[in-house]
């Protein structure tokens, strides 16, 4: 299968290449060098250049707080970029899969989201995201939205400024005696490589629509902290913070844990437990 990846050179993209590559197929990197996905005609014009059967757009403005002062930029790549992407695949007959996110919804419910769920954001990022979705679902024939959360990869996230989570917690603990982390946020940190690898799976168009795509089970972002220390061996003074300790400018959901339920009805769901991704992320680094 001829495979093209937007945003090839970022967390997510780098891993979909390399287990694309190693499933034999043929993949083409997009970076942000090549095409401006608000531009339609740039998105023609990689299109109609590469020729892929598949497109797997992983590109997005998801820098939480940027987006808040940014609007109408998180706008033209989340949902115009997401629109013009679907109007070109229907076009070219191109299969879209597109990476989306567990901030479409508010947080409110305190068991895991079903896809068919209803998608409440609490911020521009989730809701330019959401209209994205939207744009999908209304335009394209062949496509497949993948909402994922909490991920973390061996490839930088420029995003983050270069550190995913897992990375974070281990250069703080060599720089501090005590790191304090918030108990309140539950959500499902996932390995980009598990991710990767369940796309590889959905290569074949068996099924359309949107389906969540994340590890099982779920933990807080202090929980997660601690198995990081635990899995390393690494000695550090891990406390809860405060509830007020680290104000946040934008407003996140509280519980953002996706249950994976379109793909387990398929039989296609290949995720392990958060705790095994992270065992084998930190193994692979």
């Amino acid at each position: 299968m001829k495979v093209a990846v937007i945003g090839a050179n970022g967390q997510l993209g780098t891993d979909i290449i390399q287990e694309f590559t190693h499933a034999g197929d043929d993949v083409s990197g997009i970076n942000h060098c090549d095409v401006e996905i608000y531009d339609i005609d740039s998105v023609y014009n990689i299109l109609k250049l590469i020729k892929p059967d598949l497109l797997i757009n992983t590109a997005a403005y998801h820098n939480v707080e940027k987006c808040e002062q940014n609007a109408l930029r998180a706008y033209q790549v989340n949902s115009m970029g997401a629109r013009n992407l679907a109007i070109a695949c229907k076009e070219e007959d191109i299969y879209l899969i597109h990476i989306s996110t567990d901030y479409v919804f508010d947080g409110n419910q305190k068991i895991p989201y079903l896809e068919t769920d209803l998608a409440m954001p609490l911020n521009v990022y989730g809701n330019t995201k959401l209209s994205g979705e939207h744009y999908i679902k209304s335009i394209a024939d062949k496509y497949l939205v993948l909402r994922t959360s909490g991920l973390y990869g061996k490839s930088p996230c420029r995003a983050k400024g270069g550190l995913n989570f897992v990375q974070l917690m281990l250069k703080l603990a060599k720089e501090r005696d005590e790191i304090r982390v918030v108990d309140d946020e539950v959500l499902t940190p996932t390995n980009t490589v598990e991710l990767a690898r369940q796309i590889v799976k959905l290569k074949h168009p068996d099924v359309y629509g949107i389906a969540h795509a994340t590890a099982e089970c779920m933990c807080s972002w202090y929980q997660f902290a601690r198995e990081i220390f635990e899995i390393t061996g690494t000695k550090i003074n891990l406390q809860v913070a405060n509830q007020d300790e680290f104000p946040s400018k934008v407003n996140r959901p509280d519980f953002s844990v996706l249950e994976n339920s379109l793909l387990k009805q398929y039989n296609l769901n290949t995720f392990k437990n958060w705790e095994e991704g992270l065992k084998e992320y930190l193994i692979e680094s």
